[in-house]
């Protein structure tokens, strides 16, 4: 298993952080040791003052693909989950200032949250998913898939140019607006539409 994740998918989410609007999707991986376990809560690393939460709707790979057309990607997927990409925003900087690779930045133990999976046929579109991530019972991220830069076979089609998708695979496919940071004691609750996806506690 491995996870794939796209950064810069969303306008808004660019512009909160002054970055430029990249001309094709931004990719970064993050190693399966990233993934916290289920029900366990998640402990801010001693690396960083500044770590943020970024809500993301994923995808999960159900056979191998190589080189997929844009019109068959939706065939290799049949569920969508919801889940968390951990930056400390700090490191990332430093990282970004230096022309250097973010990995400790995003890559780090537990810096993924993957909640459940429902099946696509839930949904009328993929391009009209609406989510969003309350922190202490209070909306802190929302969006809807409507909003992405690259839609989920796009990103699927143009992930696989550079990387053979296994059965497994995990794509994060980019976060809206609204990245904060979190303290000890939050709580942070991820929906799709009225569905809860995950629940995770920070220490």
């Amino acid at each position: 298993m491995k996870i794939i994740c796209v950064g810069r998918n969303y306008t808004e989410h660019i512009t909160e952080l002054d970055n430029e609007r990249p001309e094709a999707p931004v990719l970064f991986l993050k190693p399966d040791t990233a993934v916290l376990s289920r029900r366990q809560p998640f402990y801010i690393p001693d690396f960083t003052k500044d770590l943020h939460y970024e809500v993301e709707v994923l995808v999960k790979i159900n056979r191998v693909g190589k080189h997929i057309e844009e019109k068959f990607a939706h065939k290799y997927y049949d569920e969508i989950g919801l889940g968390i990409d951990f930056t400390a925003r700090d490191v990332q900087q430093k990282m970004k200032e230096k022309g250097l690779p973010w990995e400790k930045a995003k890559a780090f133990d537990n810096s993924a949250i993957i909640g459940e999976f429902i099946s696509k046929d839930k949904f009328s579109s993929m391009e009209d998913i609406p989510f969003r991530l309350q922190k202490n019972d209070e909306v802190v991220q929302e969006s809807n898939t409507s909003h992405m830069l690259w839609k989920i076979d796009e990103l699927i089609s143009y992930i696989s140019q550079y990387f053979t998708l296994k059965t497994g695979d995990v794509i994060f496919t980019g976060t809206p607006a609204g990245v904060a940071a979190v303290t000890e004691g939050d709580k942070l609750e991820g929906f799709i539409a009225d569905k809860s996806m995950f629940t995770v506690d920070i220490r």
